[in-house]
């Protein structure tokens, strides 16, 4: 996460720019009023991201390996056909 510094003015005057920022790139702003730190804007989550950086995440993540996977799948198969649907009302 960056974090950038600005005046109040300033973002003010690129306040559309800095909302995108913020949203898609996850960009923190501090903002300064006459030298004093009154406000930092920070997104609240539900951004988007490329998709390069999510491949990214996705390579550093644990995967199963080929039979774990496959146990699994089977597992979930059998659950499957032991529920029994629910009555819709």
């Amino acid at each position: 996460m960056i974090n950038r510094e600005m005046s109040v003015t300033e973002a003010s005057r690129h306040f559309a720019d800095l909302v995108n920022r913020t949203y898609y790139k996850g960009e923190s702003t501090i903002l300064f009023r006459s030298g004093e730190a009154v406000a930092k804007m920070v997104s609240l989550g539900g951004g988007s991201e490329l998709g390069r950086d999510w491949l990214a995440r996705w390579r550093l993540m644990l995967h199963l390996e080929v039979a774990d996977a496959d146990d699994f799948a089977c597992s979930v198969e059998e659950a499957r056909k032991k529920s029994i649907d629910p009555i819709s009302p």
